[in-house]
């Protein structure tokens, strides 16, 4: 299926060929042809085979081909050849092993984070139906705010982390508060696998912001496994999940809409025997629409000082946290939700 410029490709039988300029996706059902010069990626949301053809057609034209894993996990991302030039690159690896250098971006991702955070739960605040969950939100929101000023003082990686995690775990309880009127019960953050619809659908949106964040970063030309706040490790994209926790609350407030609003509901899901929920089919196809209606809106910048639409946010941000390893910019400005 395509929506605006993404392909998403779900079908497990599906083949992707390239023929005379256009992806050629044969499922069961028939065969669809996709003109290469109308998108600009191309997602796997299944076990789905692309031919080298049809691999190297998208890298020349700088399309990024991204696999995710049934709980959002990228499987693995192919763009374009890596942009920018080396000396870039050199400038972020000395970033990622100093110690002083890297903890203070560190810091600024972790302190935008939960700013945007606390936006959230105040946001909800408002939204409460009665004065005691009212009274729950605000109290949360404050802790956090105790949480973002002990942040400049943090000591190491490892303390930091804690001081991360200790404020995630409060604003999920926040979030749980929110959803008590939805029908879906959330109590925790459980990743691997999720255990209920909410956690699924926001490990599922997760992983498409991730996919996005990697071809933002290849394309300004900083290596997306070499991260700050989440420490390089084989295999994973610690650079792409660093900058995605900037705009993980703004993912919650998307993700949390569509359960509150009913758009989403426990028929969209399927659990296993294991007790792991996945999006079942028709649940990806309403997240997959809405999320590229979500890409089109504009959220307010304010180092840019305008609007931005959100599709784009991803680019900006890698943009910035370059200008800054290249000494243009004092320090790294993340993004904060408003």
């Amino acid at each position: 299926m395509r929506y605006l410029n993404t392909v998403y490709v779900r079908d497990h039988t599906a083949r992707i060929g390239h023929r005379r300029g256009s992806l050629m996706v044969k499922q069961e059902t028939g065969t669809t042809r996709i003109p290469l010069a109308s998108i600009d990626a191309v997602v796997l949301l299944g076990s789905g085979q692309v031919s080298t053809e049809a691999l190297a057609a998208c890298v020349k034209r700088n399309i990024r081909v991204a696999s995710l894993r049934r709980n959002g996990a990228i499987r693995f991302v192919v763009g374009g050849p890596l942009s920018g030039n080396v000396h870039l690159r050199m400038a972020q690896h000395e970033a990622v092993v100093s110690t002083v250098h890297s903890l203070a971006i560190a810091r600024a991702v972790v302190a935008a984070k939960l700013q945007s955070s606390r936006t959230m739960l105040l946001r909800w605040a408002r939204d409460a139906d009665n004065l005691s969950r009212r009274q729950r939100l605000h109290r949360r929101a404050e802790m956090i705010s105790e949480r973002i000023a002990k942040v400049p003082y943090t000591q190491s990686p490892d303390h930091l982390r804690g001081l991360e995690g200790d404020a995630a775990r409060i604003y999920f309880g926040g979030l749980g508060h929110h959803l008590a009127n939805s029908g879906i019960r959330f109590s925790n953050r459980t990743r691997r696998p999720p255990r209920d619809p909410a956690n699924a659908l926001m490990s599922f949106c997760y992983g498409l912001l991730t996919a996005e964040i990697v071809g933002a970063l290849n394309a300004v030309g900083l290596d997306h496994q070499l991260g700050f706040l989440h420490r390089p490790r084989s295999g994973r994209p610690s650079l792409a999940l660093d900058l995605a926790e900037e705009t993980r609350p703004l993912t919650d407030r998307f993700a949390v809409a569509l359960l509150t609003r009913q758009q989403l509901g426990v028929p969209h899901f399927v659990r296993t025997p294991g007790g792991a929920v996945y999006l079942a089919d028709n649940g990806r196809d309403v997240v997959l629409k809405s999320w590229e209606a979500h890409k089109e809106k504009t959220v307010p910048h304010r180092i840019l000082r305008r609007p931005v639409e959100r599709w784009a946010l991803p680019t900006v941000q890698a943009t910035l946290l370059a200008r800054h390893l290249r000494g243009d910019l004092r320090q790294y400005p993340p993004f904060v939700a408003t």
